[in-house]
């Protein structure tokens, strides 16, 4: 098995970028979810109720900030932009606590599953994409440590998937049949919710083994 992908989201809920290579700290893939969309009362908002914030795309620069859609996130016109997706008063928040993620650091996805259900990866939106996965191999990894270069992941347990993989990455138009089938046939559930043990750089093309 090896690393097909690494993907990081500057922002929580918009679209992220693809990587050839990430450091990987114990609170997850630096720079992941940096940033997120807060309302007037501080309350915390996501593409489950705003699903709009998907058709964003946020990228980390060479000097460390964040951009979305190629502008410095805290230009006039993002704001603007993110009150249009997610509604008035709302804005762009540094998210600078580790429970800035809805449940572990790390979404670990498996090419086996995903040509199971035989839908875009990017709707899974996973941090990591495993190649060489025999099919729903991933589901009996759950309680085991997983070696990716010189980095040590545990997986936790399977990922209950939500809302948001209805919408298409692209064209954010919404197909309920996506998440009808992951909960019919699947459970409900699919790739793994993952902690790291030991953190390190991790590189598109790395090999990956079981190693408990």
């Amino acid at each position: 098995m090896t690393i097909a992908e690494l993907w990081r989201y500057p922002v929580k809920s918009m679209g992220g970028e693809a990587l050839r290579e990430v450091a990987l700290r114990e609170d997850g893939v630096a720079g992941d979810r940096a940033l997120h969309v807060e309302d007037r009362s501080g309350r915390v908002l996501t593409s489950r109720t705003r699903p709009g914030l998907l058709g964003h795309r946020a990228t980390l620069a060479a000097d460390g900030r964040i951009r979305v859609d190629g502008r410095d996130w805290t230009d006039e016109s993002v704001a603007a932009d993110v009150a249009r997706a997610a509604g008035p008063g709302t804005r762009l928040v540094p998210s600078d606590q580790p429970d800035r993620f809805d449940v572990l650091p790390l979404l670990v996805a498996t090419d086996g599953a995903i040509a199971a259900i035989g839908e875009d990866r990017r709707r899974f939106r996973p941090n990591i994409l495993v190649a060489g996965v025999e099919g729903l191999g991933e589901r009996t990894w759950e309680g085991r440590v997983l070696k990716m270069g010189e980095c040590l992941i545990a997986a936790q347990d399977l990922r209950q998937r939500c809302v948001m993989t209805t919408f298409h990455p692209d064209t954010l138009a919404q197909d309920v049949g996506v998440l009808r089938r992951i909960v019919d046939e699947f459970d409900g559930v699919l790739g793994l919710n993952c902690s790291v043990l030991r953190a390190g750089a991790l590189h598109v093309g790395d090999v990956v083994e079981l190693v408990d």
